[in-house]
């Protein structure tokens, strides 16, 4: 069963979004990085990636205007949101602050 995103963003661990295209560079770059943050955290976060060419009212819901933007969600509420690149470290250091 597929879970809708509204759902998805209500889990106690936080939820870490990556609105990203296809064709964005620097999209690809942030895949590996974003394995390595799963790898290192396992299922303290969940990770999400939402293709804006294919969910453009979701992208637009949340005035996604550039990509790579990850938002970093928990019980629903948006905690953080960065657009652009961001090193593996920052991103494990954000989410283990928001873990509390």
């Amino acid at each position: 069963m597929m879970s809708t995103f509204s759902e998805i963003i209500q889990k106690k661990e936080p939820v870490l979004v990556d609105f990203f295209a296809t064709w964005c560079q620097p999209c690809t770059v942030l895949a590996p990085v974003l394995k390595e943050v799963k790898d290192t955290l396992g299922e303290a976060v969940h990770i999400i990636k939402i293709d804006v060419d294919k969910n453009q009212s979701l992208a637009a819901t949340y005035q996604i205007r550039s990509v790579p933007t990850m938002m970093l969600f928990k019980d629903g509420q948006q905690l953080w949101r960065h657009s652009g690149l961001i090193s593996k470290e920052e991103l494990i250091t954000i989410i283990r602050a928001h873990k509390k």
